[in-house]
């Protein structure tokens, strides 16, 4: 019996935080974990960035409410649905961000963090779910039995994919394959569902 486990920005959706930098004209917005694998010292990063640019919380979800889901995404989380028992997103994003996309893709279960807000509503932190949370529930679902394969895009996605029975990596940068030779990529849905059930 076989978890399929998925990274969701990249993969099922397009990156919030380029989204958000593209709406608000700032590329200090535009990287992301295939730019840094540094999680806290890229967070720390975006956190500087709103709050000089006085963009709060509420300003976010205002852009993340006109997002979609990547083309073919549902269809395609529909398709591993019906082959696999479980399907898991793994993600670092939020709750607070993610919850109106996952809707949009019929209420999968998702696994990220959380935000602390400030009372005049700028982001004022995270809480991480556990540190490195997607490699330990990969772990955590191969330690009653389930075998596990995995998807991801980006350098966070990497000790998840390496603890999985199989890992794929889906549209990753050059940057990572190159560095990352023993991971098969797909660039479309079709080779990442046939990668995934094999």
């Amino acid at each position: 019996m076989q978890i399929c486990c998925l990274d969701l920005e990249g993969v099922l959706l397009p990156e919030i935080w380029i989204a958000v930098a593209e709406h608000f004209h700032n590329d200090d917005l535009r990287l992301t974990t295939r730019d840094i694998s540094d999680y806290d010292q890229l967070m720390q990063h975006r956190l500087k960035v709103l709050r000089k640019n006085r963009i709060r919380l509420a300003d976010i979800q205002g852009v993340i409410a006109g997002m979609q889901p990547l083309p073919g995404a549902k269809a395609f989380l529909d398709d591993l649905r019906a082959h696999f028992p479980v399907v898991v997103l793994l993600s670092d994003t939020y709750y607070e961000f993610a919850m109106p996309l996952i809707r949009k893709l019929g209420n999968p279960t998702l696994l990220c963090n959380w935000l602390t807000v400030s009372r005049t509503g700028y982001i004022s932190g995270y809480v991480l779910r556990q540190p490195d949370g997607k490699r330990k529930a990969v772990k955590a679902f191969k330690g009653i039995g389930f075998g596990v394969v995995a998807a991801g895009d980006s350098y966070n996605d990497l000790s998840m994919l390496r603890t999985a029975d199989r890992g794929v990596l889906f549209n990753p940068p050059d940057a990572i394959v190159k560095r990352y030779p023993a991971f098969p990529v797909a660039r479309d849905y079709p080779t990442l569902g046939r990668l995934l059930k094999q």
